[in-house]
């Protein structure tokens, strides 16, 4: 699966990080970024920079030049739909295509307030889902308007892939390469029970899953799978943490596995300064299935008593 994503974010003004920001991924990796500092759209992957010229991102900073502005408007008018007056919060969206392997593609439209969601667009009834009250004015503005709505089910479906397939050429040597993940564990000593974490780094793609095993079985209880997160070199990050009484470690066999596709098994010994546990560390050859978590965005302009969606970036 091959994916594009673009992620915006404002933020309340008065803290130590710009007002606006935007992200812009292929498969998790960056190849752009824009913030209220700095002014302007910048490459952040060399293949990108060598295949797009000076006006791709002449046309992109005005985007986001124009979008910042909505956004500074979107914050405090959330924040009045909220019955906030002071205090730290945040105005996010995404929105991004899909591409299977086997030809398949999906779309996504989401934004959120706060860390949580508060509308998504629909692509299959054309509709807006309202997660909270207050997203209902936002709602009831944007439904009746099928012309904008029919244009983003286009631009997801079809206008997003086509730049995706785009940007899949450019970047084709680097998207594809593949890293093996380093893998490590290591005990924390906390309350009430000690936490062992199992931590995967270094590898691209992002496709890369960590399970536990105890005595061989599969496991699920007891713990928490973190998310994946970039490193600069552009690979990822991922770490799983097992939270399990420390008799039970002294007593049972407990496994993480790793899984990339197409990988070789690797064994790491048992983790120093923690309880007498052999924990092995396996990379094992598997197909893994990767549930993306894909959303779109929504950009709000103030117009009369609600909001208009602008259009999204390339």
């Amino acid at each position: 699966t091959h994916s594009l994503q673009y992620i915006f974010t404002a933020v309340t003004p008065g803290i130590n990080f710009p007002e606006f920001t935007s992200v812009g991924q292929v498969d998790g990796q960056q190849i752009d970024y824009y913030d209220s500092k700095i002014r302007r759209d910048i490459p952040k992957t060399e293949w990108i920079q060598k295949n797009v010229g000076d006006d791709y991102w002449s046309s992109e900073t005005q985007r986001c030049q124009g979008t910042e502005e909505t956004f500074k408007v979107d914050v405090g008018t959330l924040m009045g739909r909220f019955n906030q007056t002071k205090g730290v919060h945040t105005v996010q969206m995404m929105y991004g295509c899909e591409l299977d392997d086997d030809g398949t593609t999906r779309g996504y439209r989401q934004d959120g307030y706060d860390g949580e969601d508060f509308i998504s667009f629909d692509l299959k009834t054309l509709s807006w889902i309202a997660a909270k009250p207050q997203a209902l004015i936002t709602k009831n503005k944007w439904d009746p308007d099928s012309g904008w709505n029919n244009y983003l089910k286009g631009y997801y479906e079809k206008e997003c892939i086509e730049w995706l397939k785009k940007y899949l050429t450019y970047g084709r040597e680097t998207l594809e390469r593949k890293v093996v993940p380093e893998a490590s564990v290591f005990q924390k000593h906390s309350s009430p029970s000690p936490e062992v974490v199992c931590h995967a780094t270094g590898f691209f793609p992002k496709a890369v899953m960590i399970t536990w095993q105890k005595d061989g079985e599969d496991m699920h209880e007891d713990v928490e799978i973190r998310e994946t997160l970039p490193n600069q070199d552009g690979s990822f990050q991922k770490r799983s943490i097992l939270k399990v009484p420390a008799e039970e470690l002294q007593k049972h066999t407990y496994t993480c596995v790793v899984q990339q596709k197409g990988s070789e098994d690797i064994v790491r010994g048992i983790p120093t300064g923690g309880a007498p546990i052999a924990i092995i560390i396996g990379v094992v050859a598997a197909l893994l299935v990767l549930a993306a978590v894909v959303a779109g965005i929504v950009i709000w302009r103030k117009k009369n008593s609600g909001f208009k969606p602008v259009p999204p970036k390339p």
